[in-house]
């Protein structure tokens, strides 16, 4: 007797090589650190903030330079993995569209595209480290500081469309602009100001723990720095998902 299993049951499995695999490859990569970051942003603001916050300092003295420098490692590294891969998968994106806007006889300009993506969102967050760095209190509080950020990343949005919006750039194109550039920005805030600032706090922790040494009053100002920061960085989180979702997902930017 032959058992014969129907056609219909047996899955068909291809893989894909070449660009494709690459590709692929890419954004698996890409999501892959990009939960790694984002989990440990949520982890920091909604857990270990208050969590640190109830510690007595001997108890704080002990954990932060036991927690924070492996924690802070795979932060900021996986920020950079996230960004920096996102940033060139997004460059293929966008030369793939002005090729094929040349190939219907127009024209299309991608460096300009590029151009103004690393332009604008490093100078938003070059705005928001001069409010951090200013010697003006209030412009470190959480509340403040948000608002600030609020105008200036809504700003250079509507700079990054203002700007190309020439009818050859895709959804996904502009889309990945502004969430992309919102992960710019978070990750140029991971490594220019709330790194900076918890190498700090690690160091004088560890220098209390291994020779008594007094903990500075600077120590406060930069825990708040980097609370307000990263609080910031979890609110910008939400649209940043946003716009990556809407660029395969939701056709926001209708072409002309």
């Amino acid at each position: 007797m032959t058992l014969s299993i129907p056609a219909c049951v047996v899955p068909s499995l291809v893989l894909s090589g070449g660009s494709d695999g690459v590709l692929i490859l890419v954004r698996w990569v890409h999501i892959a650190a990009g939960i790694t970051w984002i989990g440990l942003l949520y982890f920091f603001v909604l857990v270990n903030a208050a969590f640190i916050g109830e510690l007595d300092p001997k108890s704080r003295m002990m954990i932060i330079p036991k927690l924070m420098p492996r924690a802070m490692w795979w932060f900021r590294w996986s920020s950079f993995v996230t960004v920096i891969v996102g940033f060139g998968y997004w460059n293929y994106i966008v030369a793939t569209d002005a090729r094929n806007a040349i190939t219907m006889g127009g024209t299309a300009s991608p460096g300009a595209v590029i151009g103004s993506f690393v332009v604008i969102w490093t100078v938003a967050f070059a705005i928001e480290m001069g409010a951090v760095m200013s010697p003006v209190p209030a412009l470190k509080k959480a509340p403040v500081l948000g608002a600030l950020v609020f105008i200036v990343l809504a700003a250079g949005a509507y700079l990054f469309l203002a700007l190309n919006q020439n009818g050859w750039e895709s959804n996904r194109t502009l889309a990945i602009g502004i969430g992309g550039g919102l992960g710019w920005f978070m990750m140029l805030n991971v490594w220019g100001i709330v790194w900076r600032m918890q190498k700090k706090i690690i160091r004088w922790n560890v220098a209390a723990l291994a020779d008594g040494s007094p903990i500075p009053p600077e120590a406060g100002k930069a825990a708040q720095i980097a609370s307000a920061v990263a609080l910031v960085s979890f609110w910008v989180s939400f649209p940043m998902l946003f716009f990556m979702g809407a660029s395969s997902h939701y056709l926001m930017f209708v072409q002309r």
